[in-house]
């Protein structure tokens, strides 16, 4: 509770700051705002009791499944928000209004994976998606930010309203919207055929929101008309948040997870990941790919649902190597794109001899991606496939690995143009101290939890 009051706390502040006129330090002041909150969150997440007192109706549990994806989401908010001022320079008078909708797209993410209750699940999933949604189209004179803003809209609102009737049919069939309620009724031999439906729409919901095939439709034109920064957020925080969600969910209702809800996931997933990563090979917009890409990636962690009994650690460490390596080749994006009209490949031709660092850091993410050793991304798989090996789901591994094959294919194709294609200029690219910064800090913490995969998988969630 104490990390959702604060959080909500900060986005105040950020508003205030900009009444006062205070933009100079607003983003200095969020960004350790921010720091405090994640050491907050630490420190009780190893004390194992929380600073506030226990929230005598249940709205808000905190757990180490909850904690543990809180500390993921605050970093990867710190890292989104250190790049906000260089992206925005031109619209310095609206800072506060863009990292104030990133404040509270925070807070609803922590309130989606904290919830007692299923009307604050409902709550934090709205506050993420509208923040979203304005962010999306926050360049009204950019057509393709007006359409994507809108696109995510209508998408969003629709995949709304099926987790709202889904969560209505399992309140009618247990007769509570607090979890720990609806989990033993759902366990009760005589539980209505509706509390099974009620899942199942709740699932659809949250297939939308996490971009998994065929509700998947929406994301690449909603990543390539959004402003990259917005992009980035939207790729990680706001995935992950889905999942997270969505696999919080799944334990909690795990009696409706039948033989044949098993198999659905079992098509779904591999449909996923093959979609996503079929499609990516096509793409000239870098975006796009990781539009593409993020789908795909949504499907290896949406297999952690078959085995929601041990898989706790697993997909909060998925979630934590993709998101780091995402984190990275945004950043990098944003450097090299920077003034540009596009996000196309063609910007990248000959980044090696222009900025040899940057490109060392995009092969090292898409390394990740692609699931190579040393990085997390590695590791990530390897424990994906393990859980799917031990629930008997080997025909997953088999698409898993197949899929992997595929992604390498335009991960490096990228960086192949940047060391074997020449640049319309040999000038020296520069790029915002902020940028690089963000990119190394990311990469850095993705091969830090790959070398020590102990830091995620030995926690007590």
């Amino acid at each position: 509770m104490s990390t959702l009051i604060a959080i909500s706390g900060l986005g105040i502040i950020c508003l205030l700051l900009e009444i006062l006129n205070l933009r100079k330090i607003l983003i200095p002041v969020i960004i350790i705002g921010l720091i405090a909150v994640l050491g907050m969150t630490v420190t009780e997440f190893y004390l194992g009791e929380p600073f506030m007192g226990t929230d005598k109706y249940n709205m808000i549990k905190t757990t180490g499944y909850s904690q543990g994806f809180s500390i993921l989401f605050i970093i990867l908010a710190i890292l989104i928000i250190t790049m906000s001022p260089k992206f925005y320079q031109d619209k310095l008078t609206k800072i506060a209004d863009y990292v104030s909708l990133k404040i509270f797209m925070l807070a609803g993410a922590v309130a989606m994976v904290s919830f007692g209750n299923f009307a604050l699940f409902f709550i934090g999933l709205e506050v993420l998606s509208i923040s979203a949604y304005a962010l999306a189209s926050s360049e009204p004179k950019n057509i393709k930010s007006n359409e994507a803003g809108m696109k995510y809209f209508i998408m969003g609102a629709f995949a709304s309203s099926f987790i709202l009737f889904g969560i209505a049919l399992i309140y009618g069939a247990t007769g509570s919207f607090d979890i720990d309620e609806v989990q033993l009724g759902s366990l009760t031999e005589n539980t209505p055929i509706w509390f099974n439906i009620g899942f199942v729409m709740v699932s659809v919901g949250m297939m939308f929101k996490a971009s998994i095939a065929p509700f998947h439709f929406w994301a690449p034109d909603v990543y390539e008309g959004s402003p990259t920064l917005v992009t980035a957020m939207m790729s990680t925080l706001v995935k992950v948040a889905a999942i997270g969600a969505f696999y919080k969910i799944a334990t909690i209702l795990a009696a409706g997870i039948t033989p044949a809800y098993q198999i659905a996931i079992i098509v779904l997933s591999i449909l996923t990941m093959t979609v996503g990563n079929i499609t990516a090979l096509k793409q000239r917009n870098i975006k796009r790919m990781m539009a593409y890409s993020g789908i795909s990636h949504a499907g290896f962690m949406m297999m952690t649902l078959l085995a929601v009994g041990s898989s706790a650690n697993t997909v909060l460490y998925y979630a934590s190597a993709y998101s780091f390596a995402g984190i990275a080749v945004f950043a990098i994006i944003l450097g090299v794109c920077r003034g540009k009209d596009n996000e196309d490949i063609s910007n990248f031709y000959g980044l090696i001899k222009r900025q040899p660092l940057l490109t060392a850091i995009l092969i090292c993410a898409f390394l990740s991606l692609s699931g190579i050793p040393i990085f997390a991304g590695f590791f990530a798989k390897f424990f994906v496939f393990n859980q799917m090996l031990q629930t008997d789901h080997l025909i997953l591994v088999i698409f898993g690995i197949i899929n992997s094959v595929i992604a390498v294919v335009y991960y490096l194709g990228v960086g192949n143009v940047m060391i074997t294609k020449e640049a319309e200029t040999t000038e020296k690219l520069r790029v915002p101290f902020e940028y690089k910064a963000v990119a190394v800090i990311a990469i850095a913490l993705n091969i830090v939890i790959g070398v020590f995969p102990g830091l995620i998988m030995n926690l007590s969630l």
